[in-house]
């Protein structure tokens, strides 16, 4: 069972040190969210003090609507709201949980898995967002034509849920809590979220459900192996995301299957707590049922394990 209790500070700063790609979707986020102030200056500074007109604009351009014309005209904010925060609580909040949940990720499944999980996460709920309010009946058609999605919080509950359903028995301390298992706060969550639609913010509270739903399948893929066949990069990839995957560690390559290229950090914590896990399923057996139970294969990994760690 792990224990997730690192000094915050020391963890913020080593992660942006590292420029990972959960340091670039904070970034990210937080530059987008700074993008909205300027806006929202000049709007003021061009003779429109209403910081709701800037507020409308940003949404009407960047926030994905709920209905179907707009959709077609605005296809891009399928990818855009989920990077897109106005107030300022909306984007702290969401940034610490996604830094929270995405080191716990990433000490089990690497960048271009969080990459994966946090897109398709907010595809999958931004998806479920419009089909919801354009199926129900109780979202009429003037409630449809305002409606609209922003937010990366979509994209973390499928990150949150992703991580979860990996290491169940992952433990976190929690304020007036204690020590809880994430497995029993994804499940509270995604039931709060559910049980919340009708309280107001229906649409959010839909997309969460959306992304927390694709970070269950995703696991489900990752455990059946399916995963690298559905999200494979392809052979030939453009300088401008090459330079991006660069720049975030996230090393995709085109080259010959057989180069090996050196380990980033976030793979060799993968492989390490693989091999900690296997570890300790063998050790369990042992006790259960005596070393004589183990097959000759977990024989030679136990015996060549204790001898890297000698």
């Amino acid at each position: 069972m792990s224990y997730y209790t690192p000094n915050p500070l020391d963890e913020i700063k080593r992660t942006f040190r590292q420029k990972s790609i959960l340091s670039t979707l904070i970034l990210i986020n937080v530059g987008v969210w700074i993008l909205v102030k300027v806006i929202q200056v000049l709007f003021f500074l061009f003779n429109h003090p209403d910081v709701a007109i800037a507020d409308e604009w940003i949404a009407h351009y960047f926030a994905l609507p709920a209905a179907f014309p707009a959709l077609v005209a605005r296809p891009w904010t399928f990818l855009t709201y989920m990077f897109l925060h106005i107030d300022f609580w909306h984007i702290l909040f969401n940034m610490l949980w996604l830094f929270w949940f995405g080191k716990i990720f990433l000490e089990f499944m690497n960048s271009r898995q969080l990459l994966i999980t946090y897109l398709v996460g907010g595809l999958a709920g931004g998806l479920l967002y419009v089909c919801a309010f354009n199926i129900f009946p109780v979202f009429q058609v003037e409630e449809l034509k305002r409606s609209v999605a922003l937010g990366a919080s979509a994209s973390i509950m499928a990150i949150v849920v992703a991580a979860s359903f990996y290491v169940p028995n992952y433990s976190i301390q929690l304020l007036f809590i204690g020590r809880i298992k994430i497995i029993y706060l994804s499940l509270a969550l995604f039931i709060i979220d559910f049980f919340a639609i009708p309280s107001g913010n229906a649409g959010g509270h839909i997309a969460h459900i959306g992304g927390a739903l694709w970070g269950f399948i995703y696991v489900l893929l990752i455990r059946q192996g399916f995963a690298k066949q559905f999200f494979r990069f392809p052979g030939s990839i453009p300088q401008g995301l090459k330079k991006f995957f660069r720049f975030s560690k996230l090393h995709v390559s085109s080259r010959n299957p057989e180069y090996k290229r050196p380990m980033t950090d976030d793979e060799y914590n993968f492989n390490k707590n693989l091999q900690q896990k296997k570890i300790d399923e063998i050790l369990d057996k042992i006790a259960k049922g005596g070393y004589d139970t183990l097959t000759r294969e977990e024989k030679e990994f136990l015996f060549k394990s204790s001898g890297k760690n000698n």
